[in-house]
């Protein structure tokens, strides 16, 4: 069983309200929806009442919520074990990033560390944005590089290091090359080439493409160089977050600012519990090379 499903169930059986548990839990209140249904599918019961957008636990959920709260006691003593035993071991440092880590100040900042601290061995990994919010649910990852839409999650420690806003990406001789900035109902008729974090439920973007006249979507993967030959070639149009590629090579696309603005928040994330020596000597090193940059 999932227990990140189990913390939902006695986090809403606290709020009585989705919206305030999907803040709570850096959630979506459509993830904190199927996670409760899922629990009741699995197990075969009705875990709440609902009413509107209030819920209450039924007779069985009241039974079943201090044996969820027990899992979830133990799951964190074992979290607490583990976390002693990584600092005492080896230095290892698992690290799992975007995709596009390479094209912000984040991957500076990595390979600063690793030329400092040449004993540390570095595992990395990429992974979507709507995987790396849950990374750190997982005790073999120690620190995940990741966008933040909106407020800072409460459970974890954040490393702010930069912004940045999504963009379109037209070919040069397409008629929207010439427009100053673009809306989204300007590419209603357009082929569209998508990254999956552009189109995950975690995303500002993700109602609006929703709402949106059937876009052809071609692409959806997470090659961001695969979507650049193809707008090089005069495919289709991309929105993408305006750090996240280059442009070198590719002089037929065109960078053009999307309206209304929806800006992210670049960011390192750890977990408080994790002691581990060598994840804070990264975060201290993280830090001071973050405001350096920054003065």
């Amino acid at each position: 069983m999932e227990t990140r499903k189990l913390a939902v169930f006695v986090d809403l059986a606290t709020t009585q309200n989705y919206s305030r548990s999907a803040e709570r839990m850096f959630l979506s209140q459509s993830t904190i929806s199927k996670y409760i249904m899922a629990l009741e599918r699995d197990w075969q019961v009705q875990l709440f009442e609902r009413a509107h957008r209030q819920v209450t636990l039924t007779r069985i959920g009241q039974q079943l919520l201090p044996r969820a709260q027990a899992i979830l006691r133990e799951e964190r003593q074992l979290q607490q074990v583990l976390a002693a035993n990584t600092a005492h071991n080896a230095q290892s440092l698992v690290v799992q990033g975007l995709p596009s880590l390479a094209q912000y100040q984040a991957f500076h900042i990595i390979t600063a560390f690793t030329k400092r601290y040449p004993e540390v061995k570095l595992q990395f990994s990429e992974a979507s944005v709507d995987r790396l919010a849950h990374a750190l649910d997982h005790t073999n990852v120690d620190i995940v590089f990741t966008r933040i839409f909106g407020d800072q999650p409460n459970n974890y420690d954040v490393l702010l290091n930069e912004t940045d806003q999504f963009v379109v990406l037209v070919p040069k001789d397409d008629p929207l090359a010439q427009q100053a900035e673009i809306s989204l109902s300007m590419l209603a008729h357009e082929s569209i080439l998508l990254l999956k974090d552009t189109i995950g439920e975690d995303n500002p973007l993700f109602s609006a493409f929703q709402k949106m006249h059937t876009p052809q979507m071609v692409y959806d993967g997470q090659r961001i160089d695969l979507i650049l030959e193809m707008l090089n070639q005069g495919d289709g149009v991309s929105v993408v977050m305006a750090r996240s590629f280059d442009l070198t090579g590719f002089d037929n696309i065109k960078a053009i600012p999307l309206t209304p603005t929806i800006r992210s928040q670049m960011a390192f994330m750890k977990r408080p519990d994790n002691h581990a020596a060598v994840v804070a000597k990264f975060w201290a090193f993280a830090t001071k090379y973050s405001q350096s940059l920054s003065d």
